[in-house]
């Protein structure tokens, strides 16, 4: 006999609060040691990122938590592109997912909710920066529509070795 399948709960995601910043750090440095989602090397402290934190305006550019569990499983931020004025209606995209809550479709919910957001934010395209070598995240852009718009070579080193930064788009045509 077949064992039924529990239905996956989707996250709550909700606007990020200062609160949440020791969450979305930890995440984030999680992430340093695989050297797939980040060009940093070594951790970052709550100090480090409260400015970071405080540039992102929920009006215009948003960050973003996934709650699961009551525990924050998740985060995704758009940041200005370039920040010259004819780019203001282009963002860049980035999502972190701590490792227990990874493979549970976080940074898909997070990505869709950011693309459902972004134009009554008064936003067009999306922009994500990934590494070549980042399959999991180059998989879930793609998924989601992003197609490959450049890639610079070799632009990155990590631990000696020499990565490919790829640029990944999507328009959000009416």
């Amino acid at each position: 006999m077949d064992s039924p399948r529990t239905a996956r709960v989707a996250p709550a995601i909700r606007l990020a609060v200062e609160a949440d910043l020791p969450a979305i750090v930890a995440i984030y440095n999680a992430s340093i040691p695989g050297r797939l989602a980040t060009a940093d090397t070594s951790p970052v402290t709550v100090g480090d990122r409260r400015d970071w934190f405080a540039a992102f305006d929920p009006a215009s550019r948003p960050i973003w938590v996934a709650v699961s569990g009551g525990l924050v499983a998740g985060w995704l931020g758009l940041r200005s592109f370039y920040g010259r004025p004819a780019y203001h209606r282009t963002v860049e995209a980035a999502v972190y997912v701590a490792p227990a809550h990874q493979r549970h479709g976080i940074a898909r919910d997070l990505l869709a909710h950011a693309m459902d957001a972004a134009p009554a934010l008064g936003i067009a395209t999306l922009l994500a920066f990934v590494f070549g070598h980042n399959d999991p995240s180059l998989a879930l852009f793609r998924r989601a529509g992003f197609a490959d718009w450049g890639r610079l070579p070799r632009v990155a080193e990590l631990d000696g070795v020499e990565r490919d930064l790829v640029i990944l788009g999507k328009r959000l045509d009416p």
